[in-house]
């Protein structure tokens, strides 16, 4: 089932739509013990070790063992990849020096013993909401920002992106491990996340106003203390002018993350023009959209993924071609084609990180090896 867009524009007058969109990625990281792979709630001092400018760009989580990292706004992926490639190595000599590792990882992968929260009154506020859900261990995303500074077009861009996202989720499932075993899932991140009400597949919106409605009742509600525990896999970002994309285990490797970033913008970028041009927004049943987000969160790229364009189960890898066929032109028009193309041939190749974490955890049999690897890929460039 289709509809009509909510807000029509004619092409001719998409001034913007001739300039790179904007981008910016926030990663999360974990700092766990080199010896027993347990998380350390170290990242006061790991973010205080930080040079000045660095340390500006840091963001404290509800975890005391995470640290974020957030990039300044980029148009090109060559700047985007440098600044998150300084950033992963600046928090990982800070973390040895706080006798931490630094991994890149989506959820906690042995155990976190201190969960304490920082002292700041909205995290103890979410303590007293949410109770034990609040202490889960810790997980990490990888966040991707493109710029859409119109309300109405994001809100628009966020329909438009649901029948993708879960294509997304599967190439960056990163966390198959929790409690030092192998959970069965590629992304137990996406799992352990279900448990706060405010995570999920973006619902369809036909309004800017229907969503900040929608979005007040459940603050009225109780359900979410504020607009910006909206934490839906895309949303209207509470923060910036951009639409922000949450679906994402973070990256071990950076030029996974590049990749996403790139997908990412050339799937808004083509939502942007089919709103311009009028072309029906799909219309998928809520419950099948979040079905398939728990399928992709199960199988990552090992087996199918669902076509939300009519529901049925398809190999992988042929919803990821399908993905990349369809934003191919914004690709080209950003100058990322050859290097999405050449990156996608490597994770083919190779496996997201799920796959690589369980290649290794097969052959060694041990999970220090598994995030020793993983340690050395998060800095490696």
């Amino acid at each position: 089932m289709v509809i009509t867009p909510f807000a029509r524009r004619d092409a001719v007058t998409r001034e913007e739509g001739r300039q790179p969109l904007t981008l910016g990625v926030e990663e999360e990281f974990l700092l766990i013990d080199p010896d027993s792979g347990a998380n350390l709630p170290v990242a006061d001092d790991v973010v205080d070790a930080l040079p000045p400018a660095m340390r500006s760009q840091s963001r404290r989580e509800l975890r005391r063992s995470m640290v974020e990292m957030v990039t300044p706004v980029c148009t090109d992926l060559t700047t985007l990849r440098t600044h998150l490639l300084r950033h992963r190595r600046a928090v990982g000599d800070a973390a040895s020096a706080a006798g931490a590792r630094l991994v890149a990882i989506g959820a906690t992968p042995v155990a976190e013993p201190h969960r304490a929260v920082p002292p700041q009154e909205r995290y103890r506020a979410m303590v007293e909401r949410y109770g034990p859900v609040a202490s889960d261990p810790a997980v990490c995303g990888c966040h991707v920002h493109v710029g859409v500074p119109d309300p109405d077009l994001a809100v628009e861009v966020c329909n438009r992106l649901r029948v993708w996202l879960p294509v997304v989720q599967a190439l960056t499932a990163n966390s198959p491990l929790h409690d030092g075993r192998d959970t069965g899932q590629a992304s137990w991140r996406s799992v352990q996340l279900q448990r706060w009400p405010g995570v999920g597949p973006t619902p369809h919106f036909d309004s800017r106003r229907d969503y900040d409605r929608t979005v007040a009742a459940l603050i009225s509600a109780q359900l979410m203390l504020d607009e910006a525990m909206v934490y839906w896999y895309a949303r209207p970002s509470t923060t910036y002018p951009t639409v922000e994309v949450r679906v994402s285990d973070v990256c071990t490797d950076v030029d996974d993350t590049v990749l996403v970033a790139a997908l990412v913008r050339a799937l808004v970028a083509t939502a942007v023009t089919e709103a311009y041009a009028g072309v029906p927004v799909p219309r998928v049943r809520d419950c099948v959209v979040a079905a398939a987000h728990w399928h992709a969160a199960h199988s990552g790229l090992d087996s199918t993924l669902t076509d939300l364009r009519n529901g049925a189960a398809r190999p992988a890898w042929d919803l990821v071609g399908d993905l990349f066929t369809t934003v191919e032109p914004a690709l080209r028009e950003h100058g990322d084609l050859d290097f999405v193309r050449a990156q996608l041939s490597r994770v083919r190749r190779v496996g997201n990180g799920a796959i690589r974490q369980r290649r290794t955890l097969h052959r060694t049999g041990d999970l220090r090896a598994v995030l020793q690897e993983v340690a050395e890929r998060t800095v490696a460039g």
